[in-house]
């Protein structure tokens, strides 16, 4: 029985920590509709059953990053034929290319034809590619896009380094253990590694959701000259320059600095210790819900298939991962960089006014720093508002690329 209660109590801190440090899942907005645990474990089948999200795939891919740690990527090619259609027709009509007839190329003059820009999206923390699902299906055949999962989420390995610690996961707790930390600037390096898999020549669109967007500001800060030959343009979605380690949660002063003295250490005990506190998150799932929802989205009328979508998306990531990560959000610092490396480039940030991880603030931060750039700040939107209000975000990402030339303008 003490066993039960100590991983159930694992649960909950596990899940309260990982939405407070991540900020990146939703809850299940049923409960108006069901009553009793097993109406709502039954609703929350129904809704994975029923939920197309996150069914999109595209080519695969692999691209190994400077420590050897294998990240895994989708290409969706540009529908030559004029309508979208699944990966396959899509692919081989992007093979084909432009100034094709019975599915054989034909070369003018043997000049070799440009390669394609390319539209690169980069995820959140606890979420993995299908995040993107409502932007991906609107610019399906569009444009050429790359979708990857950052190390240690998703389908893209583990960090050779988080491996070859070997983490506790026995039942009964232990000795905390420091988890191998992961830095921004790695996943810079994992994008640039990405980028030379998938897209090794033409024009670069860069997209970065939260942690996605600081991993592009990591990118320039390290290869400022792809920036500046690529890039055509860039978008921040609830994303930070820096300055993390001040963010309030929507929490009273006194509650964030209990929490700031106390999280580094609980992380490290409740990382040490996944197994247990895996058995303790899925026991008290309806807990999370609730606490996740409140940390990703704005506002209430949010659809329940997409929460749920969101919800699954949190739950595949593990506590130690969480742990792992944690440490790099209150050293990232890329404010120097902005002005410097993307000056010149186009440039849309968003983000929700309502966002209590990436706060709305920090956007305007951005802004100024590159005072060219679109700022759009969306009422009643949290953190998740590519899944919130996917219209907006992709009306927006739309005209970015059609102004930097990616696609072509939309009619009607």
């Amino acid at each position: 029985m003490s066993e039960d209660r100590s991983w159930r109590k694992a649960g909950i801190a596990g899940a309260a920590i990982g939405v407070i440090a991540a900020g990146a899942a939703a809850g299940v907005a049923i409960e108006r509709m069901t009553v009793g645990r097993g109406m709502r474990r039954k609703a929350r089948l129904a809704l994975d059953s029923a939920g197309p999200y996150g069914a999109l795939r595209g080519t695969p891919g692999k691209a190994v990053a400077d420590d050897g740690t294998e990240l895994y990527y989708e290409v969706d090619e540009v529908d030559e034929t004029g309508a979208a259609g699944d990966a396959g027709a899509a692919g081989a009509a992007g093979a084909a290319g432009p100034g094709t007839s019975g599915g054989r190329r034909r070369r003018l003059f043997g000049r070799k034809r440009p390669a394609p820009v390319t539209v690169v999206f980069s995820h959140g923390f606890c979420l993995n590619q299908d995040a993107w699902h409502f932007q991906r299906a609107a610019l399906r055949g569009l444009v050429r896009t790359v979708h990857w999962d950052q190390r240690s989420h998703g389908r893209s390995a583990r960090g050779v380094a988080q491996l070859a610690q070997g983490p506790a996961r026995g039942p009964v707790p232990g000795p905390a253990q420091d988890p191998v930390p992961v830095t921004i600037d790695q996943l810079g390096r994992d994008l640039k590694a990405v980028i030379d898999a998938a897209a090794p020549e033409g024009p670069l669109v860069l997209v970065g959701h939260s942690m996605g967007g600081m991993t592009v500001m990591a990118l320039a800060g390290q290869f400022p000259e792809l920036i500046r030959e690529r890039v055509a343009g860039v978008a921040f979605v609830g994303t930070s320059s820096g300055k993390l380690g001040e963010v309030t949660w929507g929490l009273p002063s006194v509650g964030v600095t209990a929490l700031r003295t106390v999280l580094p250490g609980v992380l490290r005990a409740l990382g040490s210790q996944a197994e247990l506190v895996e058995r303790g998150r899925r026991a008290t799932a309806e807990i999370a819900a609730g606490l996740v929802k409140r940390y990703s989205f704005g506002s209430k009328d949010v659809d329940p298939g997409v929460a749920r979508f969101a919800e699954r998306l949190i739950e595949s990531t593990p506590i130690d991962v969480v742990a792992e990560f944690y440490p790099a959000f209150t050293e990232h610092d890329k404010t120097a960089v902005l002005p410097v490396v993307f000056r010149d480039i186009p440039a849309l940030i968003l983000a929700g006014e309502k966002d209590l991880v990436t706060p709305s603030t920090h956007s305007e931060v951005i802004g100024d720093l590159l005072p060219d750039a679109e700022l759009v700040l969306v009422p009643d939107a949290g953190h998740l508002v590519i899944l919130e209000h996917p219209e907006v975000v992709t009306d927006r990402l739309a005209d970015l690329l059609v102004r930097v030339g990616a696609m072509a303008a939309r009619t009607g």
